[in-house]
């Protein structure tokens, strides 16, 4: 995804946003804007937790039933402004698969795979994306200083396993005086890792992680 790092950081600087179905959302940029009010989908707003706000969010069919459904991102807010910032937990992604009924149920969590407001190096806040379409998403990330890096990670949907599941980590890195030097890796199972559930990953610990 990264193939160009300087488009990408100066498009990252001057605006994100979020693709969903049939609308587009505003995503973090180099300090978190959060989504609040009417930009919330009416059906959406009940799932906001307390002291928490809206970082981002996409509308897809994440399970394939043809229903629409949201993966999304809370931040956590601190109690009082002198307090540390906050970073293990900041920010739970969460999957909410619309029943049959209509209502939203929030199936999956992870507060782990979003990276939090300051563990971008210089360039602050390191969320940079949030992506998703019929029965995948993919989370993405960009920070760093001299050496700058970034990451997406990408979730399908296992119709057996009723969850979604790691299929592709990607990262690359470059340094500031030599963008057009990109080193990249992927990993993809079964050769890095096995079976991860989104609600166990750990962006730290996934090589060689999972039954295969």
């Amino acid at each position: 995804m990264f193939n160009n790092p300087v488009t990408f950081q100066t498009t990252l600087i001057s605006a994100l946003v979020v693709a969903t179905a049939g609308l587009t959302v505003p995503a973090a940029s180099m300090a978190a804007d959060y989504i609040e009010g009417k930009d919330i989908p009416a059906d959406l707003r009940p799932l906001i937790l307390p002291k928490t706000k809206l970082l981002a969010f996409v509308a897809a069919d994440l399970n394939g039933d043809d229903r629409l459904d949201y993966v999304f991102i809370l931040e956590k807010q601190k109690s009082r402004p002198d307090e540390e910032p906050l970073t293990d937990g900041q920010r739970p992604l969460h999957i909410a698969i619309r029943q049959a009924d209509g209502k939203l149920k929030v199936v999956k969590t992870n507060d782990k795979v979003v990276f939090c407001s300051t563990c971008g190096g210089v360039f602050g806040d390191p969320f940079a994306d949030l992506r998703a379409g019929k029965k995948t998403f993919t989370v993405s990330h960009y920070g760093g200083s001299g050496w700058r890096w970034s990451n997406d990670f990408q979730f399908n949907y296992s119709r057996k396993d009723d969850t979604w599941q790691l299929v592709k980590v990607s990262e690359s890195s470059f340094h500031a005086a030599e963008p057009e030097k990109v080193k990249e890796k992927t990993y993809t199972p079964p050769r890095h890792f096995g079976k991860i559930d989104i609600a166990d990953f750990d962006p730290e610990n996934f090589k060689g992680v999972g039954a295969k």
